[in-house]
């Protein structure tokens, strides 16, 4: 489809829109017509909303992903300037129809669940993390050899699991970009950075991914997830041994193809190593300690209904008899996370910030692109958590690979939580005792090992892999597209997978 749009960018508003393609504008009009029809042929209004809405209503969740994954390849420059009008408009595709069928009340209670405690919780901290860990700089020579930068990696995916994978991520991103500023070869080691540091490094605590802290809310043990340490482990010696004997390769080629390059690297005045901004870990502690203060909040009398298990909190509605409540909880840890970044963004001096090469436009990307799929999601995910015990998932590997599957897609700690629940309607007489019902530990083992690897396996599965590829490319590395980046992942992620499969999650035993 081509885009008509103006190559000047400067030209008034009213002028660029006239030039939009009219296909553009019909396939609009036809999404919203099919949505308003499939919305209106739902059923009676006492059943629960995941089993009324049909199939289709993903539609505007699948042209999201779909946009997210097409329009860079098409026309990058018309995608970064256009980024929140296509997140809005796949919104409003949803959102008008959804209004106009079920009505005020629906509306507001789907977008609250969605935006002020899912999505708003989900920005801040990865707000936090990326303001407090950009103001902390590794300064000092470091030349990208294969040696270093595999210790980068190392460190990084040791340390995700403790600072978190944005933590991380945003920690180890910037010392490699200069590492490697000379290598024309660096795609490979952006790529596996978004693996190990990014996804599979944050599988050994709460802090470390996002659906792990929310199973830790709902009762699941904090130390219980070092259960994941063997997979983890495996995963990451493969993918580091892989990744080792593609750097050397590239490394090699580098230095035959480019060697004026690689000396003026050489000659440069070799600096010692020097952390600045280490007052931020004071930041990041107070971060860390938020999210975990709030763990343990949740189980206090004085925040937790004991009868009921639920947080207490404000009431915003009610709908069908059942209060929407923002918990006290989330209002204490996102005010902490906040205040720590207020305090770096004070605190840190502008260099140390122009050393790291920060800039805004990162959390910024990931904000925008976000609240689409978190609002477009809104259907998938009622259509999982009302039928997905009509899945006939009864063995862990089917746990690992649906809930991986869908966390590619869908934000991996909502994806979590569902499968979570149907893990919990299974019946399970002992296991992990959860506010959703006791668990078989190896269908837990399962749905977590699914929803924090798998998220690798795109850039939309987990926000740093968004934050990361942006740097990058702002860094001038060729990260990728969308369709590229699984091509990667499919490569090596997957077949790993199912190596997972075999040794942790036997498909052959009920």
């Amino acid at each position: 489809m081509p885009l008509l749009i103006s190559k000047n960018w400067k030209e008034p508003i009213f002028v660029r829109l006239k030039k939009i393609s009219i296909t553009t504008i019909l396939t609009f009009i036809s999404i919203f017509a099919i949505n308003s029809v499939v919305f209106a042929s739902t059923g009676s209004s006492d059943e629960e909303l995941g089993t009324r809405l049909p199939i289709w209503s993903i539609l505007p969740f699948v042209c999201m992903l779909l946009s997210i994954a097409i329009l860079p390849l098409v026309n990058g420059h018309w995608w970064e300037h256009n980024q929140a009008k296509i997140s809005a408009l796949w919104a409003l595709v949803f959102l008008i129809p959804f209004l106009i069928v079920f009505g005020v009340k629906e509306m507001m209670s789907g977008l609250v669940h969605s935006i002020i405690l899912d999505y708003i919780p989900f920005i801040v901290l990865l707000f936090g993390l990326f303001v407090v860990t950009g103001g902390i700089s590794l300064r000092g020579t470091l030349n990208g050899t294969p040696n270093v930068n595999i210790t980068i990696l190392v460190i990084g995916t040791v340390l995700a699991s403790w600072v978190g994978t944005t933590g991380a991520g945003m920690l180890m991103i910037r010392p490699l970009l200069r590492a490697n500023k000379w290598r024309k070869s660096k795609t490979h080691i952006f790529v596996f950075f978004i693996f190990l540091i990014c996804n599979i490094g944050g599988s050994l605590t709460p802090i470390g991914d996002p659906p792990l802290f929310l199973g830790f809310l709902r009762g699941v043990p904090f130390f219980w997830t070092m259960k994941l340490i063997l997979p983890m482990a495996l995963n990451s010696i493969i993918l580091l041994i892989a990744f080792y004997i593609l750097d050397r390769r590239a490394y090699k080629k580098d230095m035959a193809a480019y060697p004026e390059s690689m000396a003026k690297a050489a000659a440069e005045k070799k600096e010692p190593l020097k952390i600045d901004g280490l007052h931020n870990v004071i930041f990041l502690a107070m971060i860390i300690g938020s999210v975990i203060l709030s763990g343990i909040l949740s189980k206090n009398p004085a925040f937790a209904d004991q009868s009921t298990g639920l947080n207490k909190g404000i009431t915003i509605m009610t709908i069908h008899g059942h209060g929407i409540v923002i918990p006290y909880i989330n209002f204490i840890r996102d005010t902490i996370i906040l205040i720590a970044a207020f305090l770096s963004m004070k605190t840190t001096s502008r260099g140390i910030r122009m050393n790291n090469n920060f800039t805004w436009a990162p959390i910024k990307e990931v904000a925008i692109l976000f609240a689409g799929i978190f609002i477009t999601m809104i259907p998938a995910l009622a259509i999982l958590g009302a039928r997905g015990s009509e899945l006939g998932l009864t063995r862990p590997a089917h746990f690992f690979w649906a809930s991986g599957i869908l966390s590619s897609f869908l934000d991996n700690a909502p994806t979590y939580l569902v499968f979570m629940t149907t893990s919990a309607s299974l019946g399970a007489t002992s296991g992990i005792a959860t506010t959703m019902g006791t668990i078989a530990p190896d269908m837990l083992l399962a749905v977590s090992c699914g929803a924090v690897f798998m998220g690798a396996n795109t850039y939309i599965g987990n926000a740093p892999n968004f934050m990361v590829r942006s740097i990058a490319e702002e860094n001038e590395v060729k990260m990728p597209g969308f369709f590229g980046y699984i091509g990667w992942s499919m490569t090596f992620l997957i077949p790993l997978f199912i190596l997972n499969t075999l040794l942790f999650f036997n498909p052959f035993v009920q």
